[in-house]
């Protein structure tokens, strides 16, 4: 019984962090709200034009916004009052749903409002991101950075299976305009919770933001191996072993249509069962062997679902994937949690969008344009090899990232006593509060 308790999620950052507590609620209201929008948006989008052109277009107008945006609300989020740019960003997004229901209760919807609508999200987005990944580690002791980062985790992949499932049923039973209300009653449920979070202002001695201070930013990651290995290792194991785009494809050659939905689904699926099962990663102290090991398993588990011919070998490695994907995931958000300095948490937040947001974009480009060369199944398989390839290569290039060791890392102790010493309110608030 006890090893089974060690295997169940750590809720120690719930019990010890009020404002956890109310992110992680908050956050879970807008994983089901958000993605009502996000499967309504791009079916809107087909039903007034029938081009899949023009649904792809919404990557295009998305992805430049999230960029620039990401950048720059990595400086804002160092610059000011991090619960502020979360509840302004909030009600922003809120603003754009209630522009989609609004058009989509039109006699004739427009088009041209979908793609502004779908820029605006991704720029919003961008500027909350760091300044919802940088307090993290202010409301979250440093011994429990892994277990929130797990809970977290675990909220997200029980969104990403549970919400498209529904919001299909509400566009397909009820409409593009329901399903728009919803995220716009999930919206003003976050803006409440949001208004509840303690305040978090920046340093005293805080800049502006300005491009000087994100090129501070990037400088400080280029000068710390560790990090940088966490950046190259998720921008290599998407860019090679990324195949979303191809799955259709991949149905096909399998003579199995009917299991497109469970490809989508199966990574986290994966993704799920670890997060269950992960009370264990609250022990570990070496988080670069998480990254390493859990990228790494995602390029094999990738590599056998194209080596694979049988439908239901292929749907449990994608599941295999997402758990070392999870993994990986565990080990990024510690060590980013534990060693970046508090002044510079938001930047470096900004330069973390761009890791885990570019990658499975150009890993997309990839699988797509190898799949039109060598054969869809080729292009997966080739593609997981040349992952564990490049995460060996960068772990020789960069042997600090497996040696980090939360116990003995001098910024991971410099962080600890940082947070230690500031020791702000919302992160010592019993439940009691």
């Amino acid at each position: 019984m006890k090893r089974l308790a060690r295997l169940l999620p750590d809720l120690a950052p719930w019990r010890s962090s009020a404002d956890f507590r109310l992110l992680w609620v908050q956050g879970a209201v807008t994983v089901f709200a958000s993605f009502m929008a996000l499967v309504a948006l791009p079916l809107q989008i087909k039903e007034l034009t029938g081009s899949p052109f023009a649904v792809g277009a919404m990557g295009v107008v998305e992805l430049v916004p999230l960029v620039v945006f990401g950048l720059y609300g990595g400086a804002l989020a160092d610059a000011v009052d991090r619960r502020k740019v979360i509840l302004a960003t909030e009600a922003g997004l809120g603003v754009l749903a209630l522009i989609l229901f609004v058009n989509a209760l039109l006699p004739e919807p427009v088009l041209w409002p979908l793609y502004v609508v779908a820029a605006g999200v991704s720029a919003l987005s961008g500027l909350q991101r760091p300044a919802l990944d940088s307090l993290l580690s202010r409301i979250v002791p440093h011994g429990q950075q892994t277990a929130a980062a797990a809970l977290n985790s675990l909220r997200w992949q029980i969104g990403s299976i549970a919400g498209p499932s529904l919001a299909g049923l509400v566009v397909a039973y009820a409409g593009h305009s329901a399903a728009y209300a919803v995220t716009v009653a999930g919206y003003l449920v976050s803006v409440l919770l949001c208004r509840r979070l303690s305040p978090a202002p920046p340093a005293h001695d805080a800049d502006k933001p300005s491009l000087r201070g994100i090129v501070e930013g990037a400088r400080y990651a280029w000068s710390r191996p560790v990090l940088l290995g966490t950046y190259a290792v998720d921008l290599a194991a998407m860019f090679f072993a990324f195949p979303n785009t191809v799955f259709p494809f991949l149905a096909d050659d399998l003579d199995a249509e009917w299991s497109l939905g469970l490809m989508y689904a199966a990574g986290s699926v994966g993704s799920l069962l670890l997060g269950l099962t992960s009370g264990w990663t609250s022990k570990v102290r070496r988080h670069g062997v998480l990254v390493a090991a859990g990228a790494a398993g995602w390029g094999l588990a990738i590599a056998a679902a194209g080596w694979f011919g049988n439908v239901w070998a292929v749907l449990l490695c994608l599941a295999f994937a997402g758990a070392g994907d999870m993994l990986s995931g565990l080990g990024r958000s510690t060590i980013w949690n534990q060693t970046i300095p508090e002044e510079l948490r938001g930047r470096l937040a900004g330069i973390e969008v761009l890791s885990y947001s570019v990658g499975p974009q150009l890993g997309q480009v990839r699988a797509g344009t190898m799949a039109g060369w060598t054969g869809t199944r080729p292009a997966i398989w080739s593609g997981g090899v040349a992952c564990v390839a490049s995460v060996g290569l960068l772990c020789l290039a960069l042997p600090k990232l497996l040696a980090y060791d939360a116990e003995t890392d001098e910024d991971a102790l410099a962080r600890k006593a940082q947070q230690q010493a500031t020791a702000p309110e919302s992160a010592t608030r019993t439940a009691t509060a």
